[in-house]
């Protein structure tokens, strides 16, 4: 999955440069900022920002940059096009700029909308000027005060339609260390994942793949040991499963799995049990046509023919056949990940 961090520029250096090397090690391969705070400026925050595209351009993180009407002010510069010279690629346009302008900029910017605001009308604007879209991103905006963000439903339609028209979408999860201020109340899209910061896998893979984001990002400035433990899980492509394994079945444990792509609403299918990780041979055993509750991990024996060695895990209640052997069950925490688990991610049994 691509992720992405956010660094603040009223934050110490040494406190940016910590965040930038702990997304990097992590997986990251984006970066948020604003360049129009109010209360910065002048020649020591231009040398600044400086600085920090240096740091993350040295670790492979393309920024996003929020502008505004005030950041050639604050940074000293003429145009806001001289951001380019910098190595800023990515520019979200805040506020304040017209059509025409919007798409002079799309000519040097690969350009950011506010996904969370954006109308049809200044989509139709911006192609009457001359815009291509189709090589639009869209943000959305993060919420720091309490009760002010999104619903996951509703970022999801707003998403699929974005998507319709090429736009690539990028959201925010909160942190669950040294969260921003003036609030200190965590900076989600959406209003329920303030309340878990802690779930950062989760809050990630419900941005993803319950509601369609491209790029999920971190909207506060760091995370805890297990915060960045579990986003770099996700930057890579699986989580970790805590399971119950059935005699027999140990060979599971420490196994990376993969949903297939085209996902079933039923199972997570296996995509490496009939590939690398098959073995070598399934006989029927006890565990053959018992009912497979939710969460539990199943096993398709030599009943199955060549779909033997098939690993399914159940995200619903599903009836026994004798064709699939119990191997196990994940633990009861692990569940509410279960319905994001889909479309190429992974887990690994612990």
């Amino acid at each position: 999955m691509r992720t992405g961090i956010s660094v603040y520029l009223s934050s110490p250096l040494q406190d940016i440069e910590r965040t930038i090397e702990h997304g990097a090690a992590a997986g990251a391969r984006y970066a948020f900022t604003s360049l129009h705070i109010p209360e910065d400026g002048g020649a020591a925050y231009a040398d600044k920002v400086r600085q920090v595209l240096g740091l993350l351009s040295a670790r492979g993180i393309s920024l996003i940059a929020d502008v505004g009407p005030r950041t050639c002010d604050l940074l000293g510069l003429e145009r806001i096009e001289d951001l380019r010279d910098l190595g800023l690629e990515y520019l979200r346009l805040d506020y304040g700029f017209s059509a025409q302008r919007v798409a002079e900029l799309s000519g040097v910017f690969r350009i950011v909308v506010n996904a969370s605001t954006v109308s049809f009308d200044e989509i139709a604007s911006w192609r009457e000027a001359g815009a291509d879209v189709s090589r639009f991103a869209a943000c959305h905006n993060f919420y720091p005060k309490p009760y002010t963000g999104l619903s996951l439903e509703d970022v999801g339609r707003t998403n699929l339609r974005l998507a319709a028209l090429g736009f690539e979408i990028m959201a925010f999860v909160p942190g669950d260390a040294n969260v921003r201020g003036p609030i200190f109340e965590g900076l989600p899209t959406v209003e329920a994942q303030r309340g878990r910061a802690s779930k950062v896998a989760l809050n990630m893979l419900e941005l993803a793949h319950g509601a369609d984001s491209d790029i999920v990002l971190v909207g506060d400035p760091d995370l805890s040991d297990a915060g960045w433990a579990q986003f770099a899980q996700v930057s890579a492509g699986y989580v970790d499963v805590r399971c119950e394994l059935e005699p027999g079945y140990s060979y599971l444990r420490g196994q990376i799995h993969h949903d297939r792509p085209d996902s079933s609403v039923h199972i997570f299918r296996s995509q490496e049990s009939r590939t690398s990780l098959k073995p070598d041979t399934v006989p029927t055993d006890a565990g053959a046509g018992l009912p497979r509750g939710m969460g539990s991990i199943a096993v398709s024996n030599s009943g199955y023919g060549r779909y033997e060695g098939e690993l399914e895990i159940a995200r619903v209640d599903l009836p026994g056949d004798e064709r699939m052997n119990i191997a196990g069950r994940i633990a009861p925490e692990a569940m509410e990940l279960l319905p994001f688990i889909k479309r190429g991610f992974g887990v690994r049994f612990v």
